[in-house]
C-alpha cells in the first residue's frame, strides 16, 4: 500500500506549500494523536505523551505550535526540548518512557525547507503499519476531546545535558580526546548547543564552526553538506580532525589534518575494521549507493555486506532483521545498535574516534585498505509520477552502459524519498566511463522529463 505523505524520512516540503502548512500539521498532530490514544492502553485517565523537538528553521515555530494544537486535542500531552539534534530526540523519547517523539527538520534541506518525522517509544522509527494508520487518520474530521481531556504542555529543561551524558557514555571509559584539536561544524542546526560540549568535555580543544544558527543559515554553505568549510576550518586551524554534521546532526563526514575528506563508507570501515579486530563484528549493512570498493574491502576482513534500499529505516530494518549492529550510508548516516537505536551524527564520530585512538591510528592509515571506485550521481529533477522506468531512451542509456561497464560496475536509477528528484548513480573501475555514462543517463532523463 502506497503513502501519500509519508516517503523515506518523514513528511518533508516546502514551508507554506502543502503539506508543509499550519493546518496541515495541526491535523498531522490531531492524527497522530488519535492514533497513539487508540493503540496504547494506557491506565485510565493517564494521557499519552510525546515529546517534539527540532532544528533551527524559522519555521520551526510555526510548526511546533500546529503540532502541539493537534496532539493536545487529541488528547495528548506534549514535552517541548526545543532546537536538538534528532536522534536526541529518538534517546529522550526513550529515556523518559514517552510514546512517542516528533521531530521537526528537513534535514540537510535548505532553510526554507522543513519536515516533520516521527519515533516509537523505543526510539526507532516508526514502522509502516503506524504511518499508514496515521495517514487514514488525516482523512477524518478533526474534533477536540472534551475540555477535561484536552492535552497539556510544558518544557523538558534539561535536554540538552541529558544528551550530552548519553553521547559520552558511548565513548570508552579508558580513552579521551585530550591533545587533539578538532573543528566542530554543526551546520548552524540543532546540534550548534550540544556537539562542541561533546568533544570538548571528553578533552579536545574545539573550533566552533557553524554554530550560530539565525533561523535562516541552516545548511548555509557550512555543514555535512558543504564540507569546503570544516576544510577550511582545519587548515586554518591546523586541527587534527574535522567533524561535519547536518542541520538535524544525524548525518556525518570527516576530515584529516592533511584535509582530505571522509564520507560515510570510509567511517564505517574504520569503525567495522577496528571492531573486527576483536571479533565483535559479523556484518555490516549499506545500501544500493553503497561503493562497491567498500563491500570488497569488507570481504577482505572477512565481513558479511548486506544491500537494504537507500534510507536509514532501512538500513536498521536489515541490521534487526539479521541480528547485526553496524550499519549505514556513504551519505554519512550511520547507525551503531549497541550504542544507539539510530543514526547520530555525534555518536558515530565517537566511534570513528574511538577506533582510532584505540588502534594508534589516522584516517589515512585506517582507510589504506579500502579503495573507493569512482562513483557519480547526478541528481535529475522530475514531475512528480514521472515513469522513468519505462521510457525507451533511458532504458537504452542504462543498457548501453551496462554493457561497456561488463560486471566491472553498476548503474542505479532511484526517485529521491524526499524531494521531487530522480538520482542517476554510475560506478565503476574506470572514471572516464563513469562519467560519460551518468551524463549520458541523465540527459536521457531530462529529455524524457520534458517531453
Amino acid at each position: 500500500m502506497g503513502r501519500k505523505y509519508f516517503g523515506t524520512d518523514g513528511i518533508r516540503g516546502r514551508v507554506g506549500q502543502s503539506p508543509i502548512t499550519p493546518d496541515f500539521v495541526m491535523r498531522l498532530g490531531y492524527a497522530a494523536g488519535t492514533t497513539l490514544v487508540a493503540r496504547d492502553q494506557l491506565p485510565a485517565g493517564d494521557h499519552p505523551t510525546v515529546l517534539i523537538g527540532k532544528d533551527t528553521r524559522i519555521s520551526g515555530y510555526m510548526l511546533e505550535a500546529a503540532l502541539e494544537a493537534g496532539f493536545a486535542a487529541a488528547g495528548v500531552d506534549v514535552m517541548l526540548c526545543g532546537p536538538m539534534p534528532t536522534p536526541a530526540v529518538a534517546y529522550l523519547t526513550r529515556a523518559l518512557r514517552l510514546q512517542a517523539g516528533v521531530v521537526i527538520s528537513a534535514s540537510h534541506n535548505p532553510f526554507d525547507d522543513n519536515g516533520i518525522k516521527f519515533f516509537s517509544a523505543q526510539g526507532t522509527k516508526l514502522p509502516d503499519v503506524v504511518e499508514h494508520e496515521i495517514e487514514a487518520r488525516l482523512d477524518q474530521p478533526m474534533v477536540c476531546m472534551d475540555s477535561a481531556q484536552l492535552g497539556k504542555a510544558r518544557r523538558v529543561d534539561d535536554a540538552a545535558g541529558r544528551y550530552i551524558e548519553f553521547c559520552k557514555s558511548t565513548f570508552p571509559n579508558d580513552l579521551d580526546l585530550r591533545g587533539l584539536k578538532i573543528v566542530v561544524d554543526s551546520a548552524h542546526g540543532a546540534a550548534y548547543h550540544v556537539a562542541p560540549s561533546v568533544f570538548h568535555e571528553l578533552g579536545a580543544e574545539i573550533v566552533d564552526v557553524g554554530g550560530a544558527p539565525n533561523g535562516l543559515n541552516i545548511n548555509d554553505g557550512v555543514g555535512a553538506t558543504a564540507p569546503a568549510a570544516v576544510r577550511r576550518a582545519v587548515t586554518e586551524a591546523r586541527a587534527d580532525f574535522g567533524i561535519a554534521l547536518d542541520g538535524d546532526g544525524d548525518r556525518l563526514v570527516m576530515i584529516d589534518a592533511a584535509g582530505e575528506l571522509y564520507d560515510g563508507d570510509r567511517l564505517l570501515y574504520v569503525i567495522a575494521r577496528h571492531r573486527a579486530k576483536s571479533g565483535q563484528v559479523e556484518g555490516v549493512v549499506g545500501t544500493l549507493m553503497s561503493n562497491l570498493g567498500f563491500e570488497h574491502a569488507l570481504s577482505r576482513l572477512g565481513i558479511a555486506c548486506g544491500r537494504a534500499k537507500v534510507g536509514d529505516r532501512y538500513v536498521l530494518e536489515m541490521l534487526q532483521a539479521r541480528g547485526w549492529v553496524l550499519g549505514g550510508e556513504n551519505s554519512g548516516h550511520i547507525i551503531c545498535l549497541d550504542r544507539h537505536t539510530t543514526g547520530d551524527g555525534i555518536i558515530a564520530a565517537l566511534q570513528v574516534l574511538a577506533a582510532l585512538r584505540a588502534d594508534g591510528e589516522t584516517l589515512g592509515s585506517a582507510c589504506a585498505d579500502l579503495t573507493l571506485y569512482p562513483q557519480r550521481l547526478i541528481n535529475v529533477r522530475m514531475q512528480a509520477g514521472f515513469d522513468w522506468a519505462s521510457d525507451n531512451g533511458i532504458r537504452t542509456a542504462v543498457t548501453e552502459a551496462e554493457s561497456e561497464l561488463d560486471g566491472a560496475g553498476r548503474v542505479l536509477l532511484r526517485p529521491s524519498g524526499t524531494e521531487p528528484l530522480l538520482r542517476v548513480m554510475v560506478e565503476g573501475q574506470d572514471a572516464a566511463a563513469v562519467t560519460r555514462h551518468s551524463e549520458l543517463i541523465a540527459a536521457a532523463v531530462r529529455a524524457a522529463a520534458s517531453d
